[in-house]
């Protein structure tokens, strides 16, 4: 017996002991097979299902507030496949009032909110979809006749809002020459521009607060694969002009916005 366990022994000896370095990658490895699936499942529903979005500016009052945290519905037009200029089936198609979270057309380093932004995501309404006719006329907007009346009461004077912009002259490209809604305007300001033909597998976009918004009249027509999303509700608002320095995002809450539905 004494000398049968001595070759146990012997051979226990014998095995090879694991070492700080095995034992590290094994650490690793359990890591990595842990974490891996939760990093696929939250990158995932933030690429294809939802995301967050904050609002920076002011051009979409009083729809939206700076200050605002939304979340993004990715589902409804049609998720984005990552790495592919294509995207999934989505159940919805864009009309005109919808809200949409967008990747801007190239912009004018005039006037990008930083010079190495020059496609940043924004968003604003749609106002007219493809074929239809747009125009402003002594700041009234029109699209096929009907005027559209703006959601903001906010507007600029007429000494700043008349002056030709020479970023406007790009709606030459579509602008229509003869129809019943009269010549076009020969150089474009903010209150006076037009009439325009939207073009296909495009959207004119623009803020709530017209006459405090960046958009498709400076940039042109959105292309319908730049759409991201449409905000659902939102989630979290604070107020950034109130409150305690540094501590706005705690003394200076929103509550009432809080679940509020956008529309």
């Amino acid at each position: 017996m004494g000398k049968a366990r001595r070759t146990r022994a012997a051979r226990a000896a014998m095995r090879p002991t694991s070492t700080p370095r095995a034992s590290r990658l094994v650490r690793a490895r359990a890591l990595i097979v842990g974490v891996l699936p939760v990093l696929a499942i939250v990158l995932g529903t933030r690429q294809l299902v939802a995301e967050a979005f904050r609002i920076p500016s002011g051009s979409m009052e009083p729809t939206l507030l700076v200050g605002d945290w939304l979340f993004v519905n990715k589902l409804r037009f049609g998720p984005h496949i990552p790495f592919t200029s294509h995207s999934l089936p989505g159940y919805a198609r864009p009309q005109r009032g919808d809200v949409i979270v967008f990747t801007s057309p190239p912009q004018d380093m005039t006037i990008r909110i930083s010079p190495e932004q020059v496609t940043p995501t924004l968003v604003k309404r749609i106002v007219a979809v493809a074929g239809d006719t747009i125009l402003m006329r002594q700041g009234q907007l029109m699209v096929n006749g009907t005027v559209v009346a703006s959601p903001n009461l906010f507007v600029l004077p007429d000494s700043l809002a008349d002056q030709p912009q020479a970023i406007f002259r790009w709606q030459h490209q579509i602008e229509v020459r003869a129809s019943r809604f009269g010549l076009p305007v020969p150089a474009p300001s903010l209150h006076e521009w037009g009439p325009l033909v939207v073009p296909a597998g495009t959207f004119f976009m623009m803020g709530d607060n017209r006459d405090n918004s960046v958009d498709s009249r400076y940039y042109g027509p959105v292309p319908r694969a730049n759409f991201l999303g449409t905000p659902m509700f939102v989630y979290y608002s604070y107020d950034p002009e109130r409150g305690v320095d540094y501590f706005r995002g705690l003394t200076a809450i929103r509550w009432r916005r809080l679940g509020t539905w956008i529309r």
